[in-house]
């Protein structure tokens, strides 16, 4: 199952926040073109199927078909200087 590090679980929770509900959550989603890697989205709920991964009351809700290549992989996250966040996967050891 996909992990989250204390980093991804607090910028998570972050952008949660924006959500104006309690069961909302970052969504991962293949992306359109494969090549693209993944689709991160804010969700106010997860979607039928969705695997949902909680961590230090962040939650994040992958689809059907992200969940399989996403199983053994470890989200994290910083801080960019412009305020934004950018996600990374690191394979679990």
């Amino acid at each position: 199952m996909l992990t989250l590090t204390e980093n991804a679980s607090t910028a998570v929770k972050s952008l949660a926040s924006q959500i104006p509900t309690e069961t909302g959550g970052l969504r991962i989603a293949e992306a359109a073109d494969p090549q693209n890697g993944y689709a991160l989205t804010l969700a106010p709920a997860p979607v039928e199927g969705d695997t949902i991964v909680e961590s230090d009351g962040a939650r994040v809700f992958v689809d059907q078909a992200a969940s399989v290549t996403l199983d053994d992989r470890i989200l994290d996250a910083r801080l960019e200087e412009d305020g934004s966040v950018g996600f990374a996967l690191a394979q679990a050891v």
